[in-house]
């Protein structure tokens, strides 16, 4: 493995507030001494970091932003990275290239830094033939996309995805055509033959007329409701109260955009105890938090190298432009991976 040489200081993102969007008050540090591993964490030199929702919501929240995500703080879960120091007893080396998340601490990644600490649980060796770009940005979306589908699906299930080209939904799209579901997606008319490419089945315009009426439509014309139900984006609650108007008694509906915001939080309070014949929800609700497996890291990693799956990059920003990345980001309208290379073009081997 190759050698690597440890500066004194590093390049570190910190934000010390998050009024009015933690892209205002990002600052770059430039001269932060090197984070001292525990026993059970490797000392990483980070390659590249993916952003995801979860990077910012948290602490843009009103009450869990200002009373509970400690000050100040590094944003970014994903990373790619080298080891530097090994944790206690891995079998990791110097110089062995990994990834995973930053962090076992929801509310604080750590991660948008030169170097960092990671736990050993948390990260694996990226295979041959896996970019570090890639594999910095597919943790959170992949893992997501496999757990809010793969434990509810089985060959020939009619699956709906609503958000089919963000970073989950792209993921989504392939991880739930593996497993042999039929897949529909909503998404925009320009990322339309996006999604069809990635293998869905039926895209639903959003922008043409209400995306309620054409899930009704659509189960109509297929003679067989949904079974299944991935919210990715969560920005109409009808589609959870009315979902027994469009999937099958037994359906799931699994919300994965949710956020720690007075919106979302009388959503699912409202959801979980108001009665269906007063005119609550009819079908389960399942909040999803996603959760790190090595082993399913390691076979995400794995499909992505052999084709099965497709990662989708919407936009590689440099280190100096995390602020540029995380508005891309909050626009909405990225396609696949916003990620942020931390070492530059050209610096690292595949």
């Amino acid at each position: 493995m190759a050698d690597v040489s440890i500066p004194s200081k590093m390049r570190i993102w910190k934000f010390a507030s998050a009024q009015g969007g933690i892209e205002k008050h990002l600052k770059l540090h430039t001269s932060q001494p090197l984070p001292k591993p525990k026993p059970n964490q490797h000392l990483v030199q980070v390659l590249a970091v993916g952003l995801n929702p979860v990077d910012y919501k948290p602490a843009e929240a009103p009450l869990i932003g200002r009373l509970v995500v400690m000050r100040p703080i590094t944003p970014g879960f994903d990373f790619s990275g080298r080891i530097v120091t090994p944790a206690d007893g891995s079998s990791l080396e110097p110089g062995h290239l990994i990834f995973g998340q930053a962090s076992t601490n929801p509310l604080a990644g750590g991660a948008l830094a030169e170097y960092i600490v990671a736990p050993n649980e948390t990260v694996c060796s990226i295979p041959p033939g896996l970019s570090p770009i890639i594999a910095g940005g597919a943790p959170v979306a992949a893992i997501t996309a496999y757990g809010s589908l793969i434990p509810h699906i089985r060959a020939g299930s009619r699956v709906f995805l609503n958000g089919g080209s963000g970073g989950v939904g792209t993921y989504g799209i392939q991880i739930a055509k593996a497993a042999g579901a039929h897949v529909t997606v909503s998404c925009s008319a320009r990322n339309a033959d996006l999604c069809r490419s990635l293998g869905a089945d039926d895209v639903l315009d959003y922008t043409t007329r209400p995306l309620l009426d054409q899930l009704k439509d659509a189960a109509t014309k297929a003679g067989r409701p949904f079974d299944h139900v991935v919210d990715n984006v969560f920005n109409d609650p009808a589609l959870y109260y009315q979902a027994h108007t469009y999937t099958t008694s037994s359906a799931k509906f699994i919300e994965v955009a949710s956020g720690p915001n007075w919106a979302f939080i009388r959503f699912a309070i409202g959801a979980q105890i108001w009665p269906g014949f007063l005119g609550g929800g009819r079908r389960k609700l399942v909040i999803f938090v996603s959760e790190n497996k090595r082993e399913t890291l390691e076979l995400l990693a794995n499909w992505i190298v052999e084709g099965k799956i497709k990662p989708v990059t919407d936009q590689v920003f440099p280190m100096e432009d995390a602020v540029g990345a995380f508005k891309r980001l909050k626009t909405g309208r990225a396609v696949g991976k916003v990620i942020i290379d931390v070492v530059g073009k050209g610096q690292y081997s595949y």
